[in-house]
């Protein structure tokens, strides 16, 4: 299950969250494929519209180097996957 935007600064140190963020927009077909495979696998994730988040766009433009790429999701481990293919995503969690 999805959750809704917390009111958390967007910096704080993921892994001590141990909880996936997804960056994403409601327009963004990838966005909503990630949120589908996420969903169907029962995988808990933190969703954080970045339209209604000035700082989690703030984010996303950094640690993609100036561009606003979604879905942005951020791992417990600090690894980052942007864009991900259901392909790129199943073998994140198979590592």
């Amino acid at each position: 299950m999805s959750n809704h935007s917390s009111t958390s600064p967007v910096n704080e140190q993921v892994g001590s969250e141990q909880q996936i963020k997804m960056y994403a927009t409601t327009w963004c077909g990838d966005c909503r494929m990630a949120k589908r495979w996420f969903d169907a696998r029962g995988i808990s994730y933190e969703y954080i519209n970045i339209e209604e988040d000035d700082d989690a766009a703030d984010y996303v433009v950094r640690v993609n180097r100036g561009m606003r790429c979604v879905p942005t999701i951020v791992f417990p481990d600090g690894s980052i996957l942007v864009e991900p293919s259901p392909r790129e995503l199943a073998a994140k969690f198979q590592a």
